[in-house]
């Protein structure tokens, strides 16, 4: 990209708004103008988007212009279900995603201990046992050999189980009591939020800071515009929150939830003290399929377990009425169907009460959503419930051969992530990554959702990819944002792609279409195998969050 008129260098830390800006050149993905070529942002507002003829009359006018020389230009995502400090942790600390077996994590877990001496609890994350030639968890015994007999907690990569040492469990009184606890094994439920508690309590405000900037940068280098946080006692603190949302670092907008069921008016004043702007996010009714807590109608394929309950369908009601009274946006953390099922029943207790028109209005959301049947489907619908979704979850565990195969069977396995039947029944979808779980990749994501594993589960790319831009902005009450035209938000990213074309999932019609005259805006091709598009620049209320360096 070039600049004239006056133009600054492209510089990552100059933040203020460059005044008047025509960016022209490119390709700019607008429902206002389908072949637009270029855009003027005046501050942080969209002023115009049209064609290269037209944009001659806004170059004399403008502060600075960017010759986009091809470059795309779109919304910036929303990662619409992070956790920032824990995302900070992996991208800084020990991270075992895609490790290949047991014998290499535990190798990598003693040279992480070697290289921090000072730290007083070792923190990782990421393993997954499922696809280890041992098919094992790492034993407390190992970890202790590991870690040189240091407190470590090292999170399975759902983040619903972690394998820990000795040392950490000696911090925790009466931790064998707890539900959950093993005596050898990974810790589940109240014994893993216990031992969660006691090793992020480790961790120092300027680590957690650091921690914190890391993951915003990195969000940011991925055209991330805006996340989400879901917070809550069982996952991080308060502490943790409203660090979070008070920090004094540019980059991406963040939006705070808080997972605490409310009894009380005084539980929602709480939640208005701490800066959230929902009563949701991870406030779970039950756990994650690959560590057994998905709570299921029916047994597991290879346990006889049918996993964990943590809320039912009258507290859930209880707190959707109270919510719903005074007007706050709750939501739930829902996978299997027992779970989702618990979330219905819920609801519609909750709308019996106060009203279906009321319910629908706050737009109330479920996280994850996986395990869904039509009935579900439908009452989604009914009330209005935000589906909040994570297409890497596919990607990573789905498929003949996957994780949720041998964790479920096949036959159940293929029911999960019904994407197109929930588009179809006009559920409002929106994406994230569940960072840590899976990581900060918003084309991944697209990408995902348009090459589901389960062909009769896929979506258009473009349907993605509005659930991944805008539809982030309307789970949390905004319909003027996630686009650019006029008026909107000058929250943008630019990126170095090639063909633009249109996708469908219809396999009885062309998969791909580069007409012109469709009307409809092009995507970057996404086929599984090329290369996904680069973020050359992010931009939120416009400043400039992020610029990749040049050369």
């Amino acid at each position: 990209m070039q600049h004239t008129s006056g133009a600054r260098p492209l510089d990552p830390t100059d933040q203020a708004p460059a005044g008047t800006v025509l960016l022209r050149g490119g390709f700019v993905h607008s429902p206002a103008d389908p072949f637009a070529t270029a855009m003027v942002v005046d501050g942080g507002t969209v002023a115009w988007v049209g064609s290269e003829g037209a944009a001659d009359s806004f170059a004399d006018g403008v502060d600075t212009v960017v010759h986009l020389d091809g470059a795309l230009v779109t919304p910036a995502f929303t990662d619409a279900h992070v956790h920032t400090t824990a995302t900070g942790l992996a991208l800084t600390g020990l991270d075992l995603t895609g490790v290949g077996s047991l014998a290499e994590a535990l190798a990598r877990t003693a040279a992480h201990a070697a290289a921090r001496p000072g730290d007083r609890v070792l923190l990782g994350h990421g393993w997954d046992e499922t696809g280890w030639p041992e098919r094992r968890p790492p034993s407390r015994t190992e970890l202790d050999r590991a870690t040189g007999g240091r407190p470590l907690y090292l999170t399975r990569t759902d983040v619903h189980s972690a394998a820990v040492s000795t040392a950490l469990l000696d911090l925790v009184p009466g931790i064998a009591d707890q539900p959950g606890h093993h005596p050898s094994g990974p810790l589940t439920r109240d014994a893993h939020h216990a031992v969660r508690r006691a090793a992020y309590d480790a961790v120092t405000p300027a680590q957690r800071a650091a921690a914190q900037r890391a993951a915003l940068r990195h969000a940011a280098s991925h055209g991330i515009g805006a996340v989400h946080e879901c917070g809550g006692p069982e996952i991080s603190s308060e502490d943790d929150l409203t660090a979070l949302l008070a920090l004094d670092d540019p980059g991406p907008r963040v939006f705070g939830y808080w997972a605490q069921p409310a009894d009380t008016c005084a539980d929602l004043d709480r939640l208005r003290d701490l800066g959230a702007i929902g009563a949701g996010g991870d406030l779970f009714v039950d756990g994650s399929l690959g560590s057994h807590t998905a709570c299921l109608h029916t047994p597991y394929a290879d346990s006889p377990t049918t996993g964990t309950s943590y809320l039912d369908a009258e507290t859930i009601a209880r707190h959707l009425t109270l919510c719903t009274s005074a007007g706050v946006q709750a939501g739930f953390h829902a996978i299997g169907d027992a779970a989702v099922a618990a979330v219905v029943a819920g609801v519609r207790a909750a709308a019996d009460a106060v009203g279906l028109d009321r319910v629908r209005a706050l737009r109330h959301r479920v996280e994850h959503a996986e395990m869904m049947t039509e009935e579900t489907i439908a009452a989604f619908a009914e009330f209005g419930l935000v589906a909040s979704v994570q297409p890497a979850f596919d990607a990573a565990w789905g498929g003949e051969d996957g994780m949720y195969a041998r964790r479920l069977g096949a036959d159940r396995a293929r029911t999960l992530n019904p994407f197109a039947a929930m588009t179809r029944a006009g559920v409002p979808l929106v994406l994230g990554s569940d960072s840590p779980v899976t990581p900060l990749d918003p084309w991944g994501a697209v990408r995902a959702a348009a090459f589901h594993r389960t062909p009769e589960h896929r979506i258009s790319a473009r349907a993605a990819f509005n659930a991944h831009t805008r539809g982030g902005w309307r789970a949390i009450g905004r319909d003027d944002a996630g686009i650019l035209v006029p008026g909107a938000p000058a929250d943008y990213a630019v990126w170095s792609v090639g063909d633009l074309v249109v996708q469908t999932p219809d396999e009885r019609v062309a998969r791909w279409s580069t007409d012109p005259r469709s009307g409809t805006p092009g995507l970057p091709d996404l086929t599984p195998g090329g290369d996904l598009p680069t973020a050359l620049r992010t931009v939120v209320a416009g400043r400039t969050v992020f610029a990749r360096p040049i050369g």
